[in-house]
């Protein structure tokens, strides 16, 4: 008998429904309905369901154009039976096999492994009893569904070690969230020594090809593609968070898959510290994906009674190419993920003061610069480093969360009423995470760092990392900044995290507990923010990590919008840029507009290049507006005010990725379409002009075909023979000339729908 569940969309304590009725419909027409969906499901996304078939012992879920199942074969072993598109809801899937141990060395597509029982492949689970016995092996133990989750719990075969596997489907988009809570039902203790979120398999085949991020500081989300071959290929950050080295995030393609075309799957692992994904390809040529905590260093250990939850792994499947991949994962993240989901609220255009005026900030200056920042549009004043405890440079204060009364005499009250008096709100650089040596938080409690007793603690960046992991210092810092913003109207906080981990040590606890570390740290970072967001509702976050080293699913439930990279160079944010829109909503991409040349690589460019670069995004200004021209804040000016026009279509609309800045040297090209269609935004760039080639025409996506839309530019021209009004088919089909001339330039459009077929 056929068992369903109704499913609805839930993050976290979110829990939003999404009704669907009939009304008013005469019994006939209702009937016939149901008979069109039941013969066209592919084309039914009012779902999704979880249903489970007792007699074949399979589960299902559906959501959107895709679909996912597994099943309990006669050993009681849970197998992946299928993913991808969404399947009829008559089609049988095929019943889970048994494979024995000597079966050309294919244990099988188990849905979460344990290392035992003749387990070759990565295993999910790995753990150690204290008689040293390391034998797992996890069989079906039961299921449920509640309203809008499937849980399938698993059992050891001779010990009450128990993981239940959590599945949430998602409606509009077929991005399933697993995770798994590992549980010790004995009466002893027993040592984890790997435990991933979950497992997902592809069938067999040898033309996979695999894309991720990797990359540096100052480079960071740089796309990487190879083809996938027997054995295993491992991204992971082991540096106690997310990492500039690498995103944990993975696209597979089969075949010849295309930005528009083909077969992709993809995933995301929502973790800020130590991660690993592991891709591997077996002797039978079937690919596994393995992801959750990073296993080097790695010990938990669970007491009677205790459990364990692992991070939430996303993956989504798409039919669409690599570009419809990424808008199903942003249009997830705008609606399940980000802390106001499934409305976010639009990101406003933001001013730093780094760049202007770096640890030398006062009451003064930094009015001086809000009176400029107001002048233009810009809706968020943001005053960074140098503002507490004894900072004047990067050797002293961190950790002294204080204002500074020689460069603020009177508290930062003066300078916010000022900055809200010019019409804007207030927000405040913080990295309440490290500490310098030299502080006085440091003198008091220099046990409250991360350390090994006896060993060296490398300071990096003249600073050392707290243990957040600690009881007390979990309250210390959110404390210090509870008050902060109990004393002071502060909208916004830059929170920034400027060096990775060393000598990873917590000798407070007994040794066997001290690899706790790695969990317990990001468990109680995000507590803090958690706890920060519900006493003051009104405040926003940004995550900094010395650039994009903290950017990942984990993160993005607590923060509204995060920071790629300190690279603010224009052209090389093209292919940062390009890479984030892989795995991220522009929505949270935070670009900056700053002076010319750049501090990064001295490269000179035009104003109107830079203000277009950054319009991708999350538009900010971090360049010294003490310097520019009152033509610049002209153009400035106007550039903001365009951008408020459509900032709704750029943030959450659909990102078409016209021309990658990877692929060509000498172009590049992105088009944001709003949701209804109604409107369209392209940005055109030319980097490099040779031999005074005209740039190539580029062709829109996603427009209406039928419907007519009027071009009008943002900055730059077309070509005269170009139509001023045209279809969307025209737009899409024809293209456009855009009049482009030289190294570093831009122009950007705005298509608007005036009238309908």
């Amino acid at each position: 008998m056929l068992q369903a569940a109704q499913l609805r969309v839930v993050d976290e304590e979110r829990v939003h429904v999404r009704p669907k009725c009939l009304r008013g419909r005469p019994r006939a027409l209702l009937a016939f309905l149901l008979l069109s969906i039941l013969a066209s499901p592919a084309q039914q996304k009012t779902g999704p369901t979880a249903s489970f078939d007792s007699a074949r012992k399979v589960f299902r879920l559906d959501g959107a154009n895709v679909t996912y199942a597994m099943g309990v074969n006669a050993h009681g072993e849970l197998q992946s039976l299928y993913w991808g598109d969404r399947l009829a809801a008559t089609d049988a899937l095929p019943a889970p096999r048994i494979v024995s141990f000597a079966d050309e060395m294919n244990d099988g597509p188990q849905e979460y492994s344990g290392w035992g029982g003749g387990t070759l492949d990565e295993p999910a689970l790995k753990a150690t009893f204290p008689d040293g016995n390391r034998d797992l092996v996890l069989h079906y133990a039961s299921h449920a569904i509640d309203g809008d989750e499937l849980r399938v719990t698993l059992r050891d075969i001779s010990r009450d070690v128990y993981v239940t596997l959590k599945y949430r489907m998602d409606s509009a988009t077929g991005v399933l969230a697993r995770s798994a809570v590992i549980e010790n039902r004995t009466a002893d203790k027993l040592m984890l020594e790997q435990a991933e979120a979950a497992n997902w398999n592809l069938p067999a085949s040898t033309d996979y090809s695999l894309r991720y991020l990797a990359g540096r500081w100052g480079g960071e989300f740089q796309l990487q593609t190879q083809s996938i071959q027997p054995g295993s290929v491992v991204l992971e950050s082991r540096r106690g968070s997310t990492g500039h080295q690498s995103s944990p995030w993975f696209a597979i393609a089969r075949g010849p898959a295309t930005e528009t075309e083909g077969s992709v799957w993809f995933g995301a692992l929502g973790w800020s510290g130590s991660w690993r994904i592991t891709v591997g390809q077996d002797p039978m040529q079937q690919v596994r994906i393995t992801g959750g905590f990073n296993p080097f260093d790695f010990g938990y250990q669970l007491k009677p009674g205790e459990s364990l939850q692992t991070p939430v792994f996303y993956g989504g499947f798409s039919s669409t190419g690599f570009g419809g991949a990424s808008r199903q994962m942003h249009r997830y993240e705008l609606t399940n993920i980000l802390p106001q989901a499934p409305h976010p609220p639009l990101r406003p255009v933001l001013y730093n003061s780094w760049e202007a005026t770096k640890f030398d900030v006062d009451e003064k200056g930094q009015e001086q610069l809000a009176e400029k920042a107001a002048s233009i549009g810009v809706e968020r004043f943001v005053m960074d480093d140098g503002w507490f405890g004894q900072r004047k440079d990067d050797h002293a204060g961190l950790g002294d969360w204080y204002v500074n009364p020689e460069k603020f005499p009177h508290g930062l009250a003066p300078l916010i009423a000022q900055v809200h008096a010019l019409g804007m709100d207030f927000g405040l650089w913080v990295e309440p995470e490290m500490v310098n040596p030299d502080s006085d938080l440091y003198r008091k409690h220099p046990d409250w760092v991360i350390n090994f007793p006896g060993r060296p603690r490398s300071e990096s960046r003249n600073q050392l990392i707290l243990n957040l992991a600690r009881p007390e210092v979990r309250a210390y810092v959110f404390g210090v900044l509870d008050q902060l913003l109990n004393e002071n109207d502060i909208s916004f906080l830059k929170w920034d995290l400027n060096r990775v981990w060393a000598e990873p040590g917590w000798p407070e606890v007994a040794p066997d507990e001290q690899k706790k570390l790695y969990v317990q740290y990001i468990d109680n970072y995000y507590s803090i923010l958690q706890d920060l967001r519900k006493k003051h509702p009104r405040l926003e976050i940004e995550s900094c990590s010395g650039g994009g080293g903290r950017v990942d699913l984990g993160v993005l439930h607590y923060v509204d919008e995060v920071w790629p990279s300190d690279n603010t160079d224009p052209f090389d944010r093209l292919s940062i840029q390009d890479g984030f829109t892989y795995a991220y909503t522009p929505s949270v991409m935070m670009a900056w507009v700053t002076d010319s040349p750049n501090w990064y690589n001295q490269r000179v460019t035009s104003l109107s290049y830079r203000f277009l670069s950054s319009m991708q995004g999350s538009l900010g200004i971090g360049a010294n507006l003490n310097k520019w021209s009152a033509e610049d804040l002209a153009v400035a000016k106007e550039m903001i005010a365009t951008y408020k026009s459509v900032r709704g279509v750029v943030q959450q609309g659909s990102l078409y990725r016209l021309v990658s800045p990877r692929g060509n040297s000498e172009m590049s090209a992105t088009e944001s379409v709003a949701e209804d269609k109604s409107t369209a935004v392209a940005f055109v760039f030319l980097h490099s002009q040779q031999m005074r080639y005209p740039a190539r025409r580029v062709f829109l996506e996603g427009l209406d075909r039928n419907a007519i839309y009027k071009i009008r530019p943002i900055y730059g021209h077309l070509l005269d023979h170009e139509p001023t009004a045209a279809s969307g088919a025209y737009w899409m089909g024809n293209g456009l000339s855009v009049i482009l001339n030289g190294d570093y330039d831009a122009a950007g459009f705005i298509f608007e729908r005036v009238a309908r077929p």
